[in-house]
């Protein structure tokens, strides 16, 4: 109907629109003049008086319709659907029903005001996101705080973040503790802790600590420029439906021209019927056509769908993904961070001879916290969640691929080892019970780490990935929805077979390259349909290309995973898969129950008008309340739950 809306300054409302009240009052007054006709030509104004006041009066309200529709004759765009409502003003110009006219063109505005507010309400959480990006940030140069253009800022400038400051840019925390409102990046309600050597994204708002952070990406850059950037091309990414309802109005709008014209010439000409009366049923026809809600049906509702999603955390890259993942009918789930949470927990802490549980706990972690290995850092932490007194260790030596040796300071025999049985094999003895455990634990889908001294092993430590609270609940609604889950992971048969287990998944591949996913997503392409892949953006890509619809989980401050997917969840909530599908599967029956709507509704009147049973007055109303019926039906769409 109008053309593409650009994103403005957010208003208070539709009530608050000086264009939109101004058009509300241009219809009480011509709705008057209109009902007065209707009563009898003794009630309209004198003809003298009518041209001038209702021409100044369409003038003023739809001159930019006018002026479109005589710039699409000029260059013979039958398409246009401005041509069509400037044929309707002329012809009833002619037919002396200058209320008519004066209706059709204020009714015509008003629908185009309507779909821009419709629009630009669908378009609001993106709005939100420009809104809320400084323009300047404080930065510390030489112990000097000075403020500055964020253009100015350079990687590895130190950002100084007092409370209730919003952060400008992606950065690392270098000093303070603090609470952070990611709802903006993630839609996640609860703000979270940030100390040294955590991420913090620009357009998140610090709550109420003092931050000192080393700037990571400059503006362009940032998490929240990406997610904008990609936003804006979403709403330019058109739907499938979208697509051809464009291209069927391509053709529908000429073929209604032909219609009308044919209506007026065969009756007249070959039938030697009145001309007016044909040629008011002709303008009837046109202005009824007017395929208005029929070409907004779809963007409205893809926009608002995008902006819902995007406001729960979940960055939708076009329509035509959100229609996707409503009729998917499988999803390949990768394991590691997407189950699961990719950190490794402990899970068993078993001694051996006379060492106790507590004490072999905290002989490991004193020797691991010299250790980066994202092992290690579970050991150490779980020794420090049940405030153990972790042992002090010296001389500590890595042993690559292996494991590590250190001397504890608390135990009576110093020298210890500890890592993967193998290792401890070579080091000390091992005791047949010990290596019957480590399979034992190993069939479980456990990884077991050995801590030994020269006195023979000491105990095991079991570990295992640990998995999402919320995977299990995922995946029963997704079942629930009538989708096959599959879970693919380069992991082993074991810890695979144990995930799977716990969370419900039937089907497992496990062992696979990245390379031997995307052929697994090519055989579920065949055997189902549409397929979803869910994975963590990176090794996963290839597979993500393939699929219908890629998902990539958790990825707030991750470029390659925003860019690789269809779909980027960036607050890593697993639940927003099932949420997803249905909002896609709401989107494609608010379409078209739209498109069903606008058809019928021009099927009706133009069968009505064909057979001069319709009237100008009433094909307006009709045509204007369709447009009404399916923006509000659309908008819809941004509450959904």
């Amino acid at each position: 109907m109008s053309e593409q809306v650009k994103i403005e300054p957010k208003k208070s409302g539709l009530w608050q629109d000086r264009k939109f009240l101004w058009l509300i009052a241009s219809v009480a007054l011509v709705a008057v003049f209109e009902f007065l006709s209707l009563m009898g030509d003794e009630y309209k104004l004198r003809r003298d008086i009518a041209l001038p006041f209702f021409a100044a009066l369409i003038l003023a309200v739809g001159w930019h319709t006018l002026w479109n529709g005589l710039k699409a004759l000029l260059k013979l765009n039958f398409r246009s659907i401005n041509l069509l409502m400037t044929i309707a003003v002329v012809g009833a110009f002619y037919l002396g029903e200058y209320e008519e006219a004066a209706v059709v063109i204020v009714l015509f505005s008003l629908g185009e005001r309507l779909e821009a507010f419709g629009i630009q309400s669908s378009k609001s959480a993106l709005q939100a996101l420009v809104d809320r990006t400084p323009k300047t940030a404080l930065i510390k140069r030489e112990n000097q705080e000075q403020e500055l253009k964020l253009e100015e800022i350079k990687v590895g400038d130190v950002l100084v973040i007092k409370p209730s400051d919003m952060i400008p840019l992606d950065a690392e925390v270098l000093a303070g503790v603090s609470s952070v409102d990611e709802s903006t990046i993630t839609g996640e309600p609860l703000p979270k802790d940030k100390h040294a050597g955590d991420k913090v994204f620009a357009g998140t708002l610090n709550m109420q600590g003092y931050l000192e952070a080393k700037v990571l990406k400059t503006a362009k850059d940032t998490t929240l420029a990406k997610i904008i950037e990609t936003t804006f091309a979403a709403t330019k990414t058109k739907a499938e439906t979208q697509k051809f309802i464009e291209t069927f109005a391509s053709y529908y709008t000429p073929s209604i021209i032909v219609i009308a014209t044919l209506l007026v010439v065969v009756p007249t000409l070959i039938f030697a019927q009145p001309f007016n009366a044909w040629f008011e049923q002709a303008i009837t026809i046109l202005v009824i056509a007017c395929p208005c809600a029929l070409v907004i049906s779809t963007p409205i509702s893809i926009y608002s769908a995008i902006g819902n999603a995007s406001a729960k955390g979940a960055l939708v890259k076009g329509g035509k993904y959100i229609e996707a993942i409503g009729q998917i009918k499988a999803v390949a789930m990768d394991k590691t961070r997407t189950l699961t949470y990719g950190k490794p927990k402990v899970t068993d802490v078993i001694p051996f001879g006379d060492a106790t549980r507590e004490h072999l706990l905290a002989c490991a972690a004193g020797i691991e916290s010299y250790s980066e290995h994202p092992l290690a850092a579970a050991i150490v932490s779980a020794a420090e969640s049940e405030k153990l007194s972790i042992h002090a260790a010296k001389n500590f030596q890595a042993v690559m691929g292996k494991g590590a040796k250190a001397d504890c300071v608390v135990c009576y025999d110093k020298h210890h080892c500890i890592g993967k049985l193998p290792f401890i094999s070579e080091e000390h003895h091992v005791q047949t019970e010990v290596v019957q455990k480590v399979e034992e634990l190993q069939a479980q889908g456990k990884t077991s780490i050995v801590v030994s001294s020269n006195g023979g092993v000491e105990g095991i430590i079991a570990l295992t990935d640990e998995i999402k609270t919320e995977s299990k609940a995922a995946v029963a609604e997704l079942r629930q929805l009538g989708i096959e889950i599959v879970m693919m992971t380069g992991d082993n048969h074991a810890p695979a077979m144990l995930v799977a287990k716990e969370v419900g998944i039937s089907e497992v591949k496990a062992e696979m390259l990245p390379e031997h996913k995307a052929d697994a997503v090519r055989e579920l392409l065949q055997k189902y349909g549409a397929t979803a892949m869910v994975g963590d953006g990176v090794n996963d890509a290839p597979a993500l290309a393939l699929s219908s619809v890629g998902v990539a989980m958790g990825a707030a401050g991750s470029d390659t995973a925003i860019e690789a997917a269809s779909i980027a969840i960036l607050n890593d909530r697993l639940e927003l898969i099932p949420y997803l599908v249905r909002l896609g599967r709401r989107t494609i029956s608010t379409i078209k129950i739209n498109t069903t709507l606008a058809i019928a509704t021009k099927i009706v009147f133009v069968t009505l008008a064909i057979f001069g049973l319709s009237s100008l007055a009433l094909a307006i109303f009709a045509d204007v309340g369709v447009t009404i019926l399916v923006i509000l039906n659309s908008l819809r769409l941004l509450r959904f739950e």
